[in-house]
């Protein structure tokens, strides 16, 4: 495992990763931009995450659905049959077809299925097998804050189920006990090299997911179940993020050797030291020896409801088949993250989805959003 950072880090003693009982099959997580079967969501309904506007983010949902659906099918998690009709309705009055919507009956206490879902890999056995679809169960404890994510810790028990899949459950060693991952914490190139940062992933005080699993251990346990043979260490995230550093707000993948960073161009802002050095980190990286192209785009000004500031970011766009959905603010500097957007993605369609009520739930676009990927 090649760790790439800033500044060189010191390896220290950690908790052994149990290794995949078959040593012979190599599992890949695929690049976002490659061909999706489908997407998956789950259907809000926790009203303690948009105080007073649950009826509006369900009707943003459905905005979402119809964008979605017109490019591949939409897998919805529902808590019941009652909760999927009255949905299917919504839909069905926005233009959406029953048959591009695949409705599942799984409990979720909230709707950010990017962090709760597990990660689809491609798992490639002996030569001459076709690669198999496969999805990781990494433990979900509500990003080391919540209480209530026991249903979430068991969606990707049910997805698995319901698509007949093989599910790997990463481990430490000694007592087995289950690593913590959320999708929304690494960006991948899916040919071995992903995004990441040490807030998140490597801390072990504040939100700690895994104590005891260093740097190393962290690189192994990508290394095994994700295929993942680089980490780009980048250093904090955006404030406002209560997840402690997700790398989904502030730097992404777009090809192999390109990655879009998010900037803040003020320097008073609480952004622009943390934005900078990441920055700094991205463009002395190199795969494969080679430097990367790094593409900025602005961030936009400040969002606040309450007191409390809002996690407000261009990077948290989702990549769709045919399509790349951005999250915009009424900001002036929507038009320079969706221009920035279409000519990265000249074959994909760039629609702009306005998330100012959907982001009181502290995350937008991307973190609503799980990618199939087509087997």
């Amino acid at each position: 495992m090649t760790s790439t950072a800033r500044r060189p880090s010191r390896r220290t003693a950690f908790d052994p990763v149990v290794p995949c009982s078959d040593t012979t099959t190599r599992h890949v997580m695929p690049a976002e931009w490659m061909p999706h079967r489908a997407t998956w969501i789950a259907w809000p309904h926790n009203r303690t995450d948009w105080p007073g506007k649950l009826g509006t983010v369900r009707w943003w949902y459905v905005e979402l659905v119809r964008h979605l659906a017109a490019v591949e099918p939409v897998a919805i998690c529902f808590r019941s049959n009652a909760e999927a009709r009255q949905a299917t309705a919504r839909l069905e009055k926005a233009g959406v077809s029953r048959d591009r919507i695949e409705p599942f009956v799984i409990q979720t206490n909230r709707c950010w299925v990017r962090d709760s879902g597990g990660t689809f890999v491609l798992s490639q056995g002996p030569a001459g097998r076709r690669p198999a679809l496969t999805l990781v169960d990494w433990h979900f404890n509500a990003w080391a804050r919540y209480d209530d994510w026991s249903s979430d810790d068991e969606i990707p028990t049910h997805i698995a189920a319901a698509l007949q899949l093989r599910r790997l459950t990463p481990r430490v060693s000694p007592g087995g006990r289950r690593i913590v991952l959320e999708g929304g914490s690494i960006d991948v190139n899916g040919a071995g090299v992903a995004l990441a940062t040490e807030q998140c992933l490597l801390d072990q005080t504040i939100q700690p997911r895994n104590p005891g699993l260093g740097r190393a251990g962290m690189e192994e346990a990508l290394r095994a179940y994700l295929g993942i043979d680089t980490v780009i260490w980048l250093g904090a995230g955006i404030a406002g993020d209560d997840t402690h550093g997700h790398v989904d707000d502030i730097a992404r993948f777009v090809a192999p050797r390109t990655v879009v960073a998010a900037i803040e161009p003020d320097e008073r802002d609480a952004n622009f030291r943390p934005l900078a050095d990441n920055l700094e980190r991205l463009c002395a990286a190199r795969v494969g020896g080679h430097a990367l192209t790094v593409i900025t785009v602005p961030m936009p000004r400040p969002l606040w409801f309450g007191g409390q500031r809002l996690p407000a970011s261009y990077l948290n766009f989702y990549i769709a088949n045919d399509l790349v959905l951005v999250p915009t603010y009424n900001d002036p500097a929507d038009r320079v993250a969706l221009d920035t957007l279409a000519n990265l993605f000249p074959t994909r369609e760039v629609v702009g989805l306005h998330a100012v009520d959907l982001v009181l739930g502290l995350g937008t676009v991307h973190c609503v959003t799980l990618q199939e990927p087509a087997a």
